[in-house]
């Protein structure tokens, strides 16, 4: 475990926590689809303008057509399901809901990437983690059966993110980081295209709907992928996929203080257990091993 995995921790905590700030609010004016496809499309080109900065524009055409489908598992599906969700719960609520893509890349992970399994420290990690979303989950939808529906569609977008990251994690050891996440929006992009087409608005988004797009497409989407693979490639799908327990937290905060949604006394309480699920999860807090009982002579 090296300096860099907290860090990129936290930093993608703050990116992605706001995300659920600008999808909330743009989603006040723009459909999820077109929200989505604006998205996509101006992180691909903020991507595409760094690869030709890095001289790596090539590397999008040696990119394996599966870099390009990741972005259906990776972005397609779940920003769309996100964004639909959010028309029906709160922001806050979203990201507890997120929270769930650790259990999904375990459960994964025990057909498909053994070597990926959790186990001691990391497994007890995982569970806590989940008791302080449990305990999160007081602050729950007040939104009936629709609000029900938009935190399953969120768990749903969970288990597509699991899928991407044990996935991703494959396809990164052939492939750069920086060209496998233009890749995989480029492919996000053509596969949300009919939906953003079908869904676009009959008139001009206010201001504060294209800032906050802006905002989420280069914050919360380019810069946030870049990181992201680069915290898959050194500590693979299951501590990467740790960074969603810290959500709650900072998107209940932004939440909070730029949206009046209620922050509840519950949160606290989670906020300790994620913390502490996150720490044993990634290994920088261990549980102590029982001693080795004296053999009999």
């Amino acid at each position: 475990m090296t300096r860099a995995y907290l860090p990129l921790m936290l930093a993608l905590s703050f990116l992605w926590g706001a995300s659920y700030l600008f999808i909330k609010v743009a989603g006040r004016e723009l459909q999820p689809g077109t929200m989505m496809l604006a998205r996509v499309v101006i992180a691909a080109a903020v991507l595409v303008g760094f690869l030709a900065w890095r001289g790596e524009l090539g590397g999008l055409r040696r990119a394996p057509i599966g870099a390009y489908a990741l972005g259906l598992l990776n972005s397609a599906i779940p920003f769309t399901l996100i964004a639909w969700g959010e028309r029906h719960i709160d922001s806050g609520v979203a990201a507890i809901a997120n929270a769930s893509v650790p259990i999904f890349v375990a459960l994964l992970a025990i057909p498909f990437r053994p070597d990926e399994r959790s186990t001691g420290s990391r497994a007890a990690g995982i569970l806590l983690g989940l008791v302080g979303v449990g305990v999160l989950t007081g602050a729950s939808p007040d939104g009936g059966w629709w609000g029900v529906a938009g935190t399953l569609a969120v768990v749903v977008a969970s288990l597509s993110y699991a899928a991407a990251g044990l996935w991703g994690q494959s396809l990164i050891r052939g492939v750069s980081g920086p060209v496998l996440s233009t890749a995989a929006l480029i492919g996000a992009a053509v596969a949300i295209l009919p939906l953003g087409v079908v869904e676009a608005p009959h008139e001009t988004p206010s201001w504060t709907a294209i800032a906050c797009v802006l905002a989420l497409a280069v914050l919360g989407t380019a810069i946030a992928q870049l990181l992201w693979f680069r915290l898959l490639r050194g500590y693979g799908s299951a501590r990467s996929s740790l960074v969603t327990y810290l959500l709650p937290v900072t998107a209940l905060a932004y939440g909070s203080v730029f949206l009046d949604e209620p922050l509840h006394a519950s949160a606290l309480a989670g906020l300790a257990l994620i913390l502490g699920g996150v720490a044993l999860g990634s290994g920088v807090v261990r549980l102590p091993r029982r001693a080795a009982l004296p053999q009999t002579p």
